[in-house]
C-alpha cells in the first residue's frame, strides 16, 4: 500500500476518530473488563484506545485522501498499471533514484515504512489479543491483503479504476511487519496499570474510583444516548427528504436529546431487577439497604433521581448554575461521608454495595 506523503491529516483523523470512538466503546469495555476480570487495568484501557486510533490510522494512511473524480481519471499511470505482482521490485527501483545513501532511497523508505506501519499491529494483537506469532503474522498477512484488494478495485468498485497501487512487495513488507511486531510484543508488558488481582467472581472494595468510573459512564452513557436519538432522527429526515428545521423537529430534538435518556436510564433501568444505574451495574455496584437488602422501587427511584440523575434533570431543565452547585456538592459528599455513600445514598438511608456482595459485609467498604 502507498502511504500518503502529507502525514498530518491522516494522524488528525486517527486521533479524533479514535477518541470519538473510544467514548462510544468506554462504557461497554468497562463493563466487560468488570466481568471479565474483576476489575478494569488502567494500562489495558489505554491500550485499547491506542489499538482504536492505530485501526483508523491504518485506514486514513493506507486510503486517504479519496480523490475528485473528473475527466481522464482513468487515464493515469496508476490506473493503467493495475497491479505490480513481482516480487521484490522494490530493489530495481531503487537504482531509478540517484542517491548516494541507500538508506535516504524513496523506494527503500517506502518499503520500510510499509514493514514499520504493521508493526504496532503484530504487537497490539499478540498482547491483547493473545494470539501466536503465527496467528498474528496470518492475520498481518489477511489485513494486508483486504487492503491491496481495496486498492485494486477503487475501493471495492466505488470508484471505476484503482487510484492506489496493488504492489505484492506492499503485502510482502506489511507481513512481515505484523511478524515483527509479534516478536516485540512482550515489550508491551512494561505499559503500567495492567496487573490484574483480582477473581472475576470475587467481590472488590466499593473504593472512590470505583464510584466516579460509573459516575462517569452515567454521564457519558446519558449524553451518548441523546446523541444518537438526534442523530438518528436527522439521518432518517435526510433520506426521506423532511425538513430538519420543521417546528415540530426542534421541538422534538431536546425530547430525544434530553428528556428520554433520563426517562430510560435514571427511572426505568434504576428499577430494574436489583437496581442501579447503567453506570452503577457496568462497575457491578448496586445500592442496598444497610442490611444488604433490595431497596424499595420508590427509593431506587430517588437514589437515581438524587445522584446522577439530578444533575442532569436540572441541567437539561436549564438551570445549569444549579446543576453544578448540586454536581460539586454531590462529589465532595462521595469523599467526606463514611462507606462511600454519597449525598444521595444518605438521603435515601442507602449504601453501596458490590453487585457480587450476597450480604453486607463492612470489610468490602473502603475507608481510604
Amino acid at each position: 500500500m502507498k502511504i500518503v506523503s502529507d502525514p498530518l491529516m491522516p494522524a488528525l483523523i486517527a486521533v479524533i476518530g479514535g477518541a470519538a470512538l473510544a467514548l462510544v466503546v468506554f462504557v461497554p469495555f468497562v463493563a466487560a473488563s468488570y466481568r471479565r476480570r474483576g476489575q478494569v487495568g488502567w494500562g489495558r484501557a489505554l491500550l485499547a484506545g491506542a489499538s482504536l486510533v492505530y485501526a483508523l490510522a491504518l485506514v486514513a494512511y493506507t486510503l486517504l485522501p479519496f480523490p475528485e473524480v473528473g475527466e481522464g481519471f482513468c487515464d493515469s499511470r496508476i490506473a493503467r498499471a493495475g497491479a505490480q505482482t513481482r516480487p521484490f521490485a522494490w530493489i530495481d527501483d531503487m537504482a531509478a533514484f540517484d542517491v548516494a545513501n541507500p538508506l535516504r532511497n524513496p523506494a527503500l523508505l517506502q518499503v520500510l515504512m510499509n514493514v514499520a506501519l504493521f508493526v504496532p499491529l503484530g504487537m497490539l494483537l499478540r498482547h491483547l489479543g493473545g494470539r501466536s506469532v503465527l496467528v498474528t503474522t496470518l492475520v498481518g498477512a489477511a489485513v494486508s491483503t483486504l487492503i491491496e484488494c481495496t486498492q485494486l478495485t477503487g475501493n471495492w468498485f466505488l470508484y471505476p479504476c484503482p487510484y492506489r497501487l496493488f504492489d505484492v512487495d506492499d503485502l510482502i513488507a506489511n507481513t512481515a511487519g505484523a511478524f515483527l511486531g509479534a516478536l516485540a510484543a512482550p515489550l508491551l508488558r512494561i505499559v503500567p496499570g495492567q496487573r490484574l488481582t483480582a477473581e472475576p467472581g470475587a467481590p472488590r472494595p466499593v473504593t472512590i474510583p470505583r464510584r466516579l468510573l460509573g459516575i462517569l459512564c452515567d454521564i457519558l452513557g446519558a449524553w451518548l444516548t441523546g446523541a444518537f436519538l438526534v442523530a438518528s432522527l436527522h439521518a432518517i429526515l435526510l433520506l426521506t427528504g423532511g425538513s430538519e428545521r420543521a417546528e415540530w423537529v426542534v421541538a422534538l430534538d431536546p425530547v430525544l436529546g434530553t428528556w428520554v435518556p433520563l426517562v430510560v436510564l435514571f427511572v426505568v433501568v434504576p428499577m430494574l431487577g436489583r437496581g442501579g444505574t447503567v453506570g452503577q451495574r457496568a462497575v457491578l455496584l448496586r445500592p442496598a439497604l444497610p442490611d444488604g437488602g433490595v431497596p424499595s422501587r420508590a427509593r431506587l427511584l430517588a437514589r437515581s433521581v438524587l445522584g446522577v440523575g439530578g444533575y442532569l434533570l436540572l441541567e437539561g431543565a436549564g438551570a445549569a448554575g444549579l446543576a453544578s452547585l448540586w454536581g460539586l456538592v454531590s462529589l465532595v459528599g462521595l469523599f467526606v461521608i463514611a462507606e462511600r455513600r454519597g449525598i444521595a445514598g444518605v438521603l435515601t438511608a442507602t449504601v453501596m454495595l458490590d453487585r457480587r456482595v450476597p450480604a453486607p459485609s463492612a470489610a468490602l467498604w473502603s475507608h481510604n
